[in-house]
């Protein structure tokens, strides 16, 4: 009998290791764990992530695993869940173009609790979180992008199967075990784009990142499913994009070579909103700063990203913080006003400041006509200006998943809200740990037990986001 589409994943997660593993690869990889433990502080104070320690029986089971911004420790499973929606509370993750989503959150959480409760080196996490990598970009490739625009929020559809494969591979499943959680992994799937702009957004990811570990952990108990489960008439690529919208063998051509990870479309935020609106944030911040423009010398702002970037950004009204996060107009209103997109224009009543009003006013967002459904770069947009003095002006990227691959994120522009709460000693620490110098077990210890929602200074996080000095352009 020939393999399943699972077996035949599990067959190369298994067979995954050092070899496998560049050593860019591993340099990326400590980079996106360092920059997810940072948001994951910064984010442990947002009400997504505080709401569910208000929840009973939610960080009550009993264990060593630390809950990242708090003095408190509880199960993997419950650490997980609590780490996993910090993650992503702030939408200052990292993303991914093919993905759709973001591909560190899911599973950053898992690994790290796993290596606190078993000892396991930050080596063994690094390569696991490479496999995680992989796994998630693969299975992107093969239902995108009818998954993403059929409404599916990859970072929790596709991030669970990256969880539960990460997972796997770092607890030492075998081939047959490995079958069983991704399959488990594709009942947990879900998650829908019409609930962005609320509390639910990083809920998605706090619970996809949790069930990822809970698959792999109850496929090492010696539970069973079905390895057919994903081309299976009623399994997940039929019932999530519908028979002749994917593409199966996209998992397995050139697998890990070159490894995902290593990909130009991984970016790092820049920004903490939605990655869709990254592009344009760069052109206005571009016009502001080549141009010398300011919000008083706009007649007129015209967004034009790519298609695919606009039915969830959208919204020239935002009515909330979060809803602010993903609205393109607010946010390059936001850039032309202030030169600078902060955690703090997403907080309180800073979306009604009347400037921006007067912007929002003169704001429109449509597709661009001459940027393609089909094409390879995705992440594009071009920002145009009418001056009062009737002058237009406009600036255009091509290709901005973030900053990474043609984009990198320099040294001096490493001053983004979210690294305040991460001091030289705690990085240089945690990158010992991720070199496999230090146990994952000490990461608790080191980063994360004496927060207690404080940064390195004393400051409560919601008082220390304020960036010293503006973004610098790619």
């Amino acid at each position: 009998m020939s393999q399943t589409v699972i077996q035949r994943l599990a067959e190369r997660i298994r067979s995954f290791g050092d070899k496998n593993v560049t050593k860019q690869a591993i340099e990326l990889s400590r980079t996106a764990i360092i920059d997810t433990i940072g948001v994951t502080l910064a984010g442990s104070v947002e009400p997504c992530a505080t709401n569910l320690l208000r929840t009973p029986g939610i960080a009550e089971a009993p264990g060593p695993c630390a809950l990242f911004g708090t003095k408190r420790k509880a199960s993997a499973l419950d650490a997980t869940f609590f780490n996993g929606t910090a993650s992503h509370a702030l939408d200052y993750d990292d993303f991914s173009q093919p993905m759709g989503g973001h591909q560190s959150a899911p599973l950053v959480a898992p690994l790290l609790a796993v290596a606190e409760e078993r000892g396991l080196s930050g080596a063994q996490l690094i390569q696991s979180y490479v496999l995680g990598i992989e796994t998630e970009i693969r299975l992107a490739r093969a239902v995108n992008f009818h998954h993403y625009d059929k409404g599916w929020h990859p970072t929790a559809t596709i991030g669970v199967f990256g969880a539960a494969a990460a997972v796997g591979h770092l607890i030492g499943l075998d081939e047959e075990r490995l079958s069983v959680a991704l399959a488990i992994a594709a009942s947990f799937a879900s998650g829908v784009k019409a609930n962005f702009g609320t509390m639910v957004k990083p809920l998605h990811v706090g619970q996809s990142a949790r069930n990822g570990l809970l698959a792999a952990l109850l496929a090492e108990t010696g539970y069973d499913a079905n390895p057919a489960v994903l081309e299976h008439k009623q399994g997940f690529f039929n019932a999530f994009n519908g028979p002749g919208n994917y593409d199966a063998d996209k998992i397995f051509d050139h697998w890990a070579d070159p490894l995902e990870v290593t990909g130009k479309t991984m970016g790092l935020k820049q920004f903490p909103c939605c990655g869709s609106t990254h592009p344009a944030i760069a052109m206005m911040l571009a016009l502001r700063q080549q141009e010398g423009i300011r919000a008083d010398d706009a007649a007129k702002i015209e967004i034009m990203p790519h298609s695919r970037r606009l039915p969830h950004t959208d919204n020239p009204s935002p009515q909330t913080p979060l809803q602010a996060k993903f609205s393109v107009q607010y946010v390059v209103a936001r850039a032309l006003l202030d030169g600078v997109v902060r955690i703090a224009d997403f907080e309180g009543d800073a979306h009604f400041d009347p400037c921006i009003q007067a912007l929002l006013a003169r704001t429109t967002a449509f597709p661009h006509p001459d940027m393609a459904d089909d094409a390879d770069a995705q992440f594009s947009a071009e920002v145009r200006v009418t001056l009062n003095d009737g002058r237009v002006l406009s600036r255009r990227v091509d290709d901005m998943a973030g900053r990474g691959g043609d984009h990198p994120l320099a040294a001096e522009d490493d001053t983004a809200d979210r690294r305040r709460v991460l001091g030289h000693q705690q990085r240089h620490v945690l990158a010992e740990v991720l070199l496999g110098r230090v146990q994952g077990d000490q990461v608790g210890r080191h980063f994360i037990a004496h927060q207690d929602g404080r940064d390195n200074d004393g400051r409560h996080l919601a008082d220390a986001r304020q960036p010293q000095r503006p973004v610098t352009l790619p």
